[in-house]
């Protein structure tokens, strides 16, 4: 099939739509189930990239987790810690697969962002990862490919509407891409340069060693940040994206925005939030809804008298901030990958405040020498990539 006619483009009255193949050709994707729009397609095809090239720098199956054409998590198929499992809302599940714990991390990293997501599988999707996904709120998944239990799984959500899409795993794009803009045709090589390990080479700083785990995690950062909209910043730790600061104009807003979201991400495992009773019946987004508020400054909108008994079987104690900021200091071994450079020191210093130790860069301000001094301060270590990484 050359072209597929949509719904509407990115709002209803954008008509009409249709993706097709410029030249001949056929689509590289099929769909298997339910009516993808616009944006379906959009975080589709940027989230199987970003799968793909976390499988083929790891090794290991991945997941992303895309909304509005950015990543919300993006993650590899590590063993759940049981820590992870319980705040990732999986400890039900006696055991997954490499790719639903992929999925299971990337969802979980930010479920407040992730409520409604694109998903995207750099493996055949298994039963493992579908019945993980059912229980989600979501709006698709793309894969290379679904067994046969698991694609009937899909299938039966959202009364059979949902969106299951396949990738042709063998598709290579052509080199040069093209788009509109006012009437305007803009055209460019396509991105495709490759993110490994020879990027984190440049080690600038006094502190040089990067253990292995740290370099998958910038690796990991890295690729995440060359599919999401510019400026970008992301904390990862652990195989997978932890905070994901996107579409900022200003680089410390984008370092502040991921670092508050790596914070609440450390915050979820702590035992006053492990330890909150909730009611029975209650659903996962309003379940997620109310951590957020109860960790964040807004925590009387779930404890105020008539509220908090509609949630919890047990009014929880205020979380002080003197407590969060304990738990937080706890927090150690974050990578932190940025998409441009960072100009001052004043990234490093938020970025220190959530654990950071390792940083990939480009390199290239004027102000460098202070950005280095800056990490040299806490025995970070940072490597200049020599790479921007912008995307739009």
């Amino acid at each position: 099939m050359n072209e597929l006619e949509l719904k509407y483009g990115c709002n209803p009255n954008q008509k009409p739509s249709r993706i097709y193949m410029e030249h001949g050709g056929s689509l590289p994707v099929t769909v298997l189930s339910g009516r993808p729009g616009y944006i379906n397609f959009l975080d589709a095809c940027n989230g199987w990239q970003l799968a793909a090239e976390l499988k083929e720098v790891s090794g290991l199956p991945a997941a992303a987790s895309f909304k509005h054409v950015s990543p919300a998590g993006a993650a590899i198929g590590l063993p759940l810690l049981e820590v992870e499992a319980k705040s990732y809302w999986v400890d039900d599940f006696a055991s997954l697969s490499p790719l639903a714990c992929a999925y299971a991390r990337a969802r979980g990293a930010d479920r407040m962002s992730s409520f409604g997501d694109f998903i995207a599988l750099s493996d055949v999707c298994d039963v493992d990862t579908a019945k993980l996904i059912k229980k989600e709120v979501s709006d698709g998944v793309v894969a290379p490919g679904y067994a046969p239990e698991a694609l009937a799984i899909l299938r039966s959500k959202k009364n059979g509407n949902y969106t299951v899409l396949q990738m042709d795993a063998d598709y290579v794009p052509a080199p040069v891409e093209t788009k509109q803009v006012f009437g305007i045709s803009f055209e460019q090589g396509r991105n495709s340069i490759k993110i490994d390990r020879k990027l984190l080479e440049n080690v600038v700083t006094k502190e040089k060693t990067i253990p292995e785990a740290a370099q998958l995690d910038l690796l990991l950062s890295l690729i995440t940040l060359k599919y999401t909209q510019s400026n970008s910043v992301c904390f990862a730790k652990g195989g997978q994206a932890i905070g994901i600061g996107a579409g900022q104009q200003s680089r410390i807003h984008c370092t502040r925005l991921a670092g508050a979201k790596a914070d609440n991400w450390f915050l979820r495992q702590s035992p006053q939030v492990l330890d909150l009773k909730f009611t029975d019946g209650i659903k996962r987004a309003d379940r997620d809804n109310a951590i957020d508020l109860y960790i964040g400054e807004e925590s009387a909108d779930v404890l105020a008298d008539g509220v908090w008994q509609k949630i919890f079987k047990v009014r929880p104690d205020v979380f002080a901030r003197e407590e969060k900021r304990a738990w937080l200091d706890k927090m150690r071994d974050v990578a932190l990958g940025s998409d441009a450079f960072f100009p001052f020191g004043d990234n490093i210093e938020r970025a220190h405040k959530s654990g950071v130790a390792y940083v990939a860069q480009p390199g290239g301000s004027v102000r460098d020498d202070h950005v280095i001094d800056t990490c040299d301060k806490y025995g970070m270590a940072m490597c200049f990539t020599g790479v921007r990484l912008f995307h739009h």
